[in-house]
């Protein structure tokens, strides 16, 4: 049985608030095979203090309407699936109106503690598409299976430390999951969950891993790897899809 991987890049806050390095960013990732990009759109004032060390460099990669449509219009020239974690109701809206086809919910969100989350939850749900959840820092999942009922959806396996220990990974659990959102440093995780789900004959499943260009200095470079090396971990897993284990 082949299983097939839906790989996605997750750029963050990566992009650094340039349209040129989001450009180049989302090439690269295209031509390194995944599957789909992924920002993430939030109100700085909501989820940080203006305290935070990484203050201006937060607000600079703070995604508008007008932010995400030119994103959205470059991965559509691209030619690769544009997606968002959205941590605010009014931001559903801006990605309905992009005609996203999936979302991705934060493992801070699943928490239920920052403003607005159970609503952002809620208008996710009623838009019925595909959701994509981490609960890397807790929550109850009772409760977030009920609220996303109708909506099909695949929990991924998430350490929310940044960047993770490989060591600290429970492969035994991780392998329950279809998912996985990764943090760690290199590209061994990601292979490792690829060759566990194919041994238990999974057909469909879902890694996502932070992307960066080289030299980038923002707070999710740190945990993210280059194209380059995303290039290395897509082909690798597609040979791994194809393999006889």
């Amino acid at each position: 049985m082949t299983v097939k991987s839906f790989i996605v890049a997750e750029i963050a806050s990566n992009w650094e608030g340039s349209f040129v390095k989001a450009t180049k960013l989302i090439q690269e990732s295209k031509n390194a095979g995944v599957d789909a990009v992924k920002f993430q759109i939030w109100r700085a004032n909501d989820l940080y203090n203006n305290k935070h060390p990484n203050w201006n460099f937060i607000k600079k990669s703070e995604i508008t309407f007008e932010k995400a449509k030119k994103l959205k219009q470059i991965s559509n020239k691209i030619g690769i699936e544009f997606f968002c974690s959205a941590f605010y109701p009014e931001a559903i809206e801006i990605l309905e109106k992009l005609k996203v086809k999936r979302y991705k919910i934060a493992s801070r969100t699943c928490l239920l503690k920052d403003p607005f989350s159970l609503e952002t939850l809620t208008a996710k749900s009623n838009t019925k598409k595909p959701v994509i959840i981490s609960m890397g820092m807790g929550g109850n999942k009772k409760k977030i299976e009920k609220i996303f009922s109708k909506n099909q959806k695949t929990f991924c396996y998430c350490i929310s430390e940044y960047p993770t220990s490989i060591n600290k990974i429970d492969w035994k659990d991780a392998v329950k999951f279809d998912g996985f959102s990764d943090h760690t440093l290199g590209i061994t995780a990601p292979l490792i969950f690829a060759t566990l789900k194919k041994q238990n004959k999974s057909k469909n499943i879902i890694i996502e891993k932070h992307v960066k260009l080289k030299n980038s200095k923002g707070p999710d470079a740190s945990s993210s790897i280059d194209t380059s090396e995303l290039s290395v971990m897509v082909k690798s897993i597609r040979e791994i899809e194809c393999s006889k284990i």
